[in-house]
């Protein structure tokens, strides 16, 4: 059936609302925007869905939500699990609450218990409390740093991860097997509050969670001693981060917390920003002004979900506030977690750090320098997840921190996806620890970059979007593969990995070797000089993203080679 043909079955099939018929009936002139929304089912890949919102089997509705749960739900049921119930948590954006409701009454139909939150809590949180709850698997109804007119359902399954294979395609196969929307079920709320199947999480699970936390703190007494001296910018990116962050923080004596009140209370439209991310230096527009307001000695901001999170610091020399990459803030938790867990005897004889492949080489000098294991993993932090059930069902390793570059790191094993809440707790413990010593995150992250290397990451995405993009996404994907470059630049390629065929071809002598690491649509070029760059399509976006690293003899040495490389990767590729 064409767009077209399944456009008019929406606009006439009773199973849709008056309004959203309505609404499509609206648009019957503008063919461009019917095949828009009609010309593929939205696609439910290995984490979820995510999309903009609006009616039509492209994108994010009651119905695209609705779907997608009836084929979770029907893989439950054919596991055998449904009486352990699933656990859902919702941010702040349009609509989530309504398609967090639809999928616990998708759930209830199908006589498998839903346990809901009853407002919106961080991503983290759900990890959390699916484990605590003992639930088969998990939904988080965000769609992270997106802009305001996207949405998303992600699924996470018993362990408190994201669903990994052979789980993934096993849900992707159910999902795409719902292929007529009058064999969805649903009920009334009413009626499933009845009979058991739609309940309400209580607040100690916010205890809990805040509590597992603390667990993970190792200077209490340092911040006791600078408690009257240390001052904290924070936003929430109107999200789900103000409250569990700023009982965090108050729980541990930290006494001088600002936050940037325009930016605090949930807002969907996120009115104060042009893009609620903390990779944006814009959005930290606001905070920076209070920073310099109060004296703030770091400036940090989770995105709406509260699973990643954006930190600037004060320069002791200039007075400056500096940005962190997310590599440098995961670098500096890791380096002040390993630092400290050496000096008080806690590491793990069989202690192990996970980073993703696009993230900063300088983990492995880390690593090395304190005698863990580095275990590279796909991009995406549900591979970081996936490692800590790894490691408990195998006994190999004991989990000492695992972070990406796109600013998510865990601390602790309390959740299985990254956290922002405990990040900040992390850093502003650490700020506390290096201010007691005379110093500021900045100053720190200059002594890290000192001690390891100048090692400077960047990223270049390029936007195509509908149907002739995605097309093009994977003609340049194609194009790379088929004839992988043999330089960039000054750069010569040393080894050359293609994950989706799990073969690495080393280029001086022809040989080839497995990459390790599952099958994914990811082209890895590793280059003399200790530099590298990586072609992915974005699972989430019509993106697709170029990742590139050098080590510098400094910080301008870095970035001029960052540039040129970034400059030579965009002239191989034609753009």
């Amino acid at each position: 059936m064409g767009y077209m043909d399944t456009y008019k079955a929406w606009c006439d099939n009773q199973y849709f609302d008056e309004k959203t018929r309505a609404e499509l009936k609206s648009i019957a002139d503008n063919e461009a925007e019917i095949e828009d929304r009609f010309y593929r089912d939205l696609e439910f890949g290995t984490g979820g869905l995510r999309g903009v919102i609006g009616n039509g089997t492209n994108r994010m509705n009651i119905y695209t939500v609705r779907k997608a749960t009836q084929g979770l739900a029907n893989f439950i049921i054919k596991e055998n699990a449904a009486e352990r119930g699933v656990a859902i948590a919702y941010d702040s954006r349009r609509m989530s609450p309504e398609f967090a409701d639809e999928a616990a009454l998708c759930l209830a139909a199908n006589g498998i218990k839903a346990y809901i939150f009853p407002a919106l809590r961080p991503t983290p949180e759900l990890s959390f409390a699916l484990r605590e709850l003992n639930c088969i698997a998990g939904i988080v109804v965000t769609a992270s740093h997106n802009p305001p007119e996207y949405n998303g359902y992600k699924v996470y399954w018993e362990d408190g991860a994201q669903i990994t294979a052979p789980k993934d395609k096993q849900i992707i196969t159910e999902v795409q097997a719902v292929t007529d929307y009058n064999f969805v079920k649903t009920m009334e709320k009413d009626e499933a509050e009845a009979c058991g199947l739609y309940n309400v999480i209580g607040y100690d699970m916010d205890d809990k969670y805040i509590a597992a936390l603390k667990k993970m703190s190792i200077n209490k007494d340092v911040i006791k001693q600078v408690a009257d001296d240390i001052k904290i910018v924070y936003t929430p990116f109107h999200g789900t981060g103000n409250v569990p962050v700023r009982r965090i923080l108050k729980e541990l004596g930290f006494k001088h917390v600002y936050i940037v009140k325009e930016q605090e209370k949930p807002d969907p439209d996120f009115t104060t920003l042009d893009y609620p991310n903390p990779e944006d230096p814009k959005a930290f527009t606001l905070a920076l002004a209070l920073a310099k307001e109060k004296n703030a000695d770091i400036i940090l901001a989770t995105d709406p979900d509260a699973d990643r999170l954006g930190v600037y610091s004060k320069d002791t020399k200039t007075g400056e506030y500096k940005s962190f990459t997310g590599n440098m803030s995961g670098m500096l938790i890791a380096e002040y977690l390993l630092s400290q867990r050496k000096e008080k005897n806690l590491i793990h004889a069989n202690g192990a750090f996970v980073k993703t492949i696009v993230s900063t080489n300088m983990a492995d000098a880390i690593a090395k320098e304190y005698n863990v294991k580095l275990i590279e993993v796909l991009t995406g932090f549900k591979f970081i997840g996936e490692q800590i059930k790894f490691f408990e069902q195998q006994h190999t390793y004991e989990y000492e921190f695992g972070f990406e570059e796109s600013y998510g790191c865990l601390v602790g094993t309390h959740a299985r996806d990254k956290d922002a809440v405990v990040a900040v707790m992390a850093l502003c413990e650490a700020a506390a620890y290096y201010k007691s010593k005379g110093l500021t995150l900045w100053d720190q992250m200059i002594n890290i970059f000192d001690k390891y290397g100048y090692y400077k990451e960047g990223q270049k995405a390029i936007t195509m979007k509908g149907a002739e993009g995605a097309a093009q996404i994977a003609q340049m994907m194609d194009n790379l593969r088929k004839n992988p470059p043999k330089k960039f630049g000054l750069w010569d390629v040393v080894e050359f990995r293609d994950y989706k065929t799990d073969e690495a071809t080393v280029i001086a002598t022809g040989e080839k070797k497995p990459t390790g690491l599952p099958a994914s649509n990811v082209l890895y070029f590793e280059l003399t000089d200790n530099a590298w760059c990586c072609a992915r399509p974005s699972g989430t976006e019509p993106k697709i993203k170029f990742y590139m690293g050098v080590k510098g003899t400094g910080l301008d040495n870095a970035d001029e080679k960052l540039e040129e490389l970034t400059k030579a990767v965009m002239e191989v590729i034609g753009q």
